[in-house]
């Protein structure tokens, strides 16, 4: 299996970050849109919203990974494990790149 160069990595982190801040901004906008006053669109708009906000939750948690996995990658030490230091198996990394763990750190 050969290694991906980091800057690759870093190019796909990035291109990962711009698009979970677009969908960010479309679960904004679709959150303020609702202009319903039938209650019972209101109630059918209110569940679809619940729906985007988990979406939105659960962006917002990658984003911060990811936004810590580049400032890893800026301060040299992406790659290595945030709690015991050895080195992330490239494997892992290309499943998850933006862990901070090494899998038994992680487990």
């Amino acid at each position: 299996m050969t290694t991906i160069p980091l800057e690759t990595r870093k190019a796909a982190l990035e291109a990962r970050l711009a698009q979970l801040s677009a969908r960010m901004e479309d679960i904004d906008t679709e959150l303020t849109a609702h202009q319903s006053k039938d209650w019972e669109d209101l109630a059918t708009e209110r569940e679809g919203d619940e729906v985007l906000e988990h979406m939105g939750l659960s962006a917002q948690a990658e984003l911060r990974q990811i936004e810590a996995a580049l400032r890893r990658i800026t301060l040299g030490t992406y790659g290595e494990c945030a709690r015991c230091g050895v080195e992330i198996t490239p494997e892992r990394l290309d499943l998850l790149p933006y862990t901070p763990f090494c899998r038994d750190c992680a487990a």
